[in-house]
């Protein structure tokens, strides 16, 4: 008796989840706290942390996956607009970190909204091109275009360049698999080109200076450019085969600045080497797979477009981080995924592949 209702209830739970997605995200979640042990000291303050994060965000991913996607494109709208609300509440009463003001102090916990709307932005796109797909007219993108300004906005002005761009295109990606007409994707990227100069103005002068230090980081070796290139020193120093587990001495030293987020990649290029980075991008090209055959088999437009939004989403996370780190883009503080100590980033990731299960096992 006592073994069959075991059973059923392990039933139930494993019901909605993707078998192979929650291997995959497991083996790098394995990985990243083997990593954060090294990377903060051999101290488990920050392990113990994670692991109550993730066991949340599981919940969280289980009990969204076991949502129809119709019932949760019904949610759109005022999810979306509870993410503009609590971005409104950090430009009025948020708290400022290190010259940012990004998070809202809860009492208990503290969040940052600008993460719920790299979900909720593209729900609300998805809803909006769902509902008016047979009457869609070129004032519709202009109404399109205004949902993702403001959010984009509030979160520039926190300031955050990475989240908001991650947010921007998080959208685009909806829009390319809505079929957006090419004469619109062709005029956006030209006013895109057009407002790059209102944009550079309107940089910070550590965002303007993270842009030159891209083109050559030594130029100022001791001051804007220094975490740039110790970040690269790290990456090289690993080798083939890596320094080993705890022996990472860029790591060890202090050189790699914001080791247990940003720059997590760096630490365990240095203890990893070649080998251990192939493998980490093999794992993460399986859960591309994965989300990618659920994209393809999704039955609605609305499936289709979150499915297509989040996956492309996730690639455009690893090829920003670790395109940061290497010093082949601007760093723009996004997070490795899975990898990355944060709660509220794991908190969204979780969300997203609950969204995927919902479509891959639910479809309508």
């Amino acid at each position: 008796m006592q073994t069959h209702l075991i059973k059923r209830i392990w039933l139930q739970i494993k019901q909605p989840l993707d078998g192979w997605m929650m291997l995959f995200i497991g083996l790098v979640f394995a990985l990243s706290m083997v990593l954060l042990y090294s990377a903060n000291n051999q101290g488990f303050d920050k392990l113990n942390n994670k692991l109550l994060y993730t066991a949340l965000s599981l919940c969280v991913m289980w009990a969204i996956a076991r949502i129809k996607p119709q019932t949760m494109m019904n949610f759109a709208p005022p999810v979306y607009a509870l993410g503009v609300l609590l971005l409104l509440a950090v430009h009025f009463k948020g708290v400022t970190v290190n010259g940012s003001t990004r998070w809202l102090e809860l009492g208990i916990t503290r969040i940052q909204p600008s993460e719920i709307m790299k979900i909720a932005l593209p729900m609300m796109l998805a809803w909006f091109l769902q509902k008016y797909e047979q009457s869609l007219r070129w004032w519709h993108y202009l109404l399109v275009l205004l949902l993702i300004a403001l959010p984009s906005a509030l979160v520039l002005k926190q300031p955050d360049l990475g989240t908001t761009l991650l947010i921007v295109a998080a959208s685009l990606f909806v829009l390319f698999f809505a079929g957006l007409p090419w004469k619109f994707i062709f005029a956006s990227i030209i006013a895109g080109a057009a407002s790059l100069p209102i944009v550079w103005n309107m940089l910070h002068d550590y965002q303007r200076a993270r842009v030159m230090m891209l083109i050559d980081p030594t130029i100022d070796p001791l001051g804007k450019g220094y975490h740039i290139i110790q970040s690269i020193i790290a990456i090289g120093s690993g080798g083939p085969w890596g320094k080993g587990w705890l022996n990472g001495t860029q790591t060890h030293l202090d050189y790699i600045p914001e080791r247990t987020t940003d720059f997590i990649f760096a630490v365990y290029s240095e203890e990893f080497g070649l080998l251990g980075n192939v493998f980490l991008l093999a794992l993460y090209l399986l859960i591309l797979s994965r989300a990618l055959m659920i994209t393809a088999s999704a039955q609605t437009l609305y499936g289709r477009l979150m499915a297509g939004a989040i996956t492309l989403s996730f690639f455009f996370y690893v090829f920003v981080n670790m395109g940061m780190v290497s010093g082949i883009l601007p760093v723009v503080g996004v997070p490795l995924p899975f990898m990355s100590y944060g709660g509220t980033a794991t908190l969204t990731l979780f969300i997203g592949m609950g969204m995927l299960m919902s479509i891959s096992k639910l479809k309508r």
